[in-house]
């Protein structure tokens, strides 16, 4: 509760609260919320205004815009916390086994790292999409090796400060084992700027997400992922800009979300950047 107090006293830390806890319960419960299923058609009410029926409108196949936001925030969170969970993963292993493993090994592993953050993430994700073809699966994996490098430089560095001091010392005198020290010493003091940096991560996944399914690399339809919503938003602009609209402050909203989130997690796990309030 106290961590939770101290960000909602940061600038931008109570809406990055709220917008998070929102898009979460969306979700979780969007069975339960949207007021219609995602994918009914409907032709006749195709390119609705707003309304007491349709809240949000409709698309140019009838659907409710409103249930597909609902159930995009879904496929938004699901996609974004798969790839964050996945490449701080196989980040976090990669990296203290550079830093505790002979020069070559290190090398070889931080040469990889630098090969891969060559490219600018959207490109390579681009690049890999298109390669080994759209769909929910290989979108969560392709992306999820683009973000590796970017956890596997912090646990490297972190592990390297903490692997000559002199506790770490004192466990291999008293003969601990190597992954003992990694479970009980490493991880417990490399975890807090990981896990601000995986913050920070997430509304990036989310636009590189929305981006290929914009393109037509990413959610392939009927599913609704809100880069499909934006896409189709863009073709029917001219005779409804509702759907581009919404779809857009959607995608504004969440990343703005969490990435006012990881600035004010940094700030109240930094002992550095604490402030006195």
């Amino acid at each position: 509760m106290t961590m939770f107090a101290d960000l909602s006293r940061r600038p931008g830390g109570t809406f990055a609260l709220l917008a998070v806890t929102l898009l979460c319960l969306l979700a979780i419960a969007a069975p339960l919320i949207a007021p219609y299923a995602p994918n009914a058609i409907a032709p006749a009410n195709r390119l609705m205004d707003p309304s007491l029926q349709h809240i949000l409108g409709t698309d140019h196949l009838g659907r409710d815009i409103l249930s597909r936001l609902i159930y995009g925030a879904r496929i938004a969170l699901g996609i974004s916390l798969s790839v964050i969970a996945i490449s701080l993963t196989a980040g976090v292993v990669l990296g203290i086994v550079a830093a505790l493993s002979p020069r070559p090994v290190d090398l070889l592993i931080v040469g990889i790292f630098d090969v891969v953050t060559s490219f600018p993430s959207i490109i390579l994700a681009l690049a890999l999409v298109a390669v080994f073809g759209p769909g929910l699966g290989n979108v969560v994996l392709l992306v999820s090796i683009v973000f590796i490098p970017h956890f596997g430089r912090v646990a490297r560095s972190q592990t390297i400060t903490l692997r000559n001091s002199p506790f770490i010392e004192a466990e291999k005198v008293l003969g601990a084992q190597t992954w003992r020290i990694i479970l009980h010493h490493v991880i417990p003091n490399i975890i807090g700027p990981i896990f601000v940096l995986a913050c920070m991560d997430i509304p990036v996944v989310i636009t590189i997400e929305a981006g290929l399914s914009f393109l037509g690399l990413g959610v392939r339809p009927p599913l609704a992922s809100w880069g499909n919503l934006l896409n189709d938003g863009y073709v029917y602009l001219d005779q409804s800009p509702w759907l581009a609209t919404f779809s857009g402050i959607s995608l504004i909203l969440a990343t703005l979300g969490f990435a006012l989130l990881g600035e004010a997690l940094r700030d109240t796990l930094d002992p550095k950047l604490r402030k006195t309030l």
